[in-house]
């Protein structure tokens, strides 16, 4: 017999107390074999971190990966994904916290996954969904990714789904210790270096919803950084730098 793959869900988390508990228990409840679950959050003000810590006081598959030093989404997904590898996991997912993801596709992910290197949830491939009611959202979502696929080379419809799988092997090939991204454009570099590898990415449609409690951690000023470091990103390549 076979031993039981062992999953991480990295989550990766700040002032998101209203949901926590919610997408814990609904990804729980989905019993998967070898699951667990490492939320990363980076000491929240609404203590969302106390919520994490009293859950895996009573389950062993819940972990919390407290941070109180340089803050921020970059940071928190490659402590998050460190970690991972660090505890033999022999694959990765990554969602949000703001249940904008919904867990019921992770038995697709596990399953697609044994095809492939990367695994991603994508609102744009055929089948996906774009749920959020916010039009100019929905549009500056494409655009960005028009812009993405262009200076990146990616040839992915949603470059900035951050609901992906990743095999143990893909992500250490990925070397997630180098990763430079402070902010949310992880996502894409994540996804960059994947491409420089050579490995391979498959995308799965998935409805992409708009949260319901709490604020959106996306502003003008992060996006437009986001654009930045974006090209920053290809320049450094360029450079020889990654």
């Amino acid at each position: 017999m076979q031993n039981m793959k062992k999953t991480i869900v990295t989550i990766p988390t700040y002032n998101e107390k209203e949901n926590i508990r919610i997408l814990i228990n609904s990804i729980l409840k989905l019993k998967i074999g070898g699951l667990e679950i490492l939320v990363i959050d980076d000491n929240s003000p609404d203590k969302t971190y106390k919520i994490v810590e009293n859950i895996s006081k009573k389950n062993k598959k819940v972990h919390l990966l407290l941070r109180t030093e340089k803050r921020g989404r970059g940071y928190a997904g490659k402590a998050g994904f460190i970690w991972a590898l660090n505890h033999k996991a022999d694959y990765i997912i990554e969602m949000d916290a703001d249940l904008s993801h919904n867990p019921k596709y992770i038995p697709q992910f596990l399953e697609k996954i044994k095809r492939a290197d990367v695994v991603l949830g994508s609102r744009l491939t055929q089948g996906g969904r774009d749920a959020r009611e916010n039009i100019g959202r929905r549009a500056i979502t494409k655009l960005a990714n028009m812009y993405i696929r262009l200076v990146l080379g990616l040839n992915i419809r949603d470059c900035n789904s951050g609901y992906r799988c990743f095999t143990r092997q893909a992500l250490t090939k990925i070397q997630p210790e180098k990763i430079i991204s402070r902010g949310p454009q992880i996502v894409q570099e994540v996804l960059f270096k994947a491409r420089l590898k050579n490995l391979k990415i498959i995308e799965i449609p998935i409805t992409f919803k708009e949260r319901q409690i709490g604020n959106s951690k996306l502003n003008i000023t992060q996006l437009w950084k986001s654009y930045i470091a974006i090209l920053k990103l290809r320049v450094m390549h360029f450079l020889g730098r990654i």
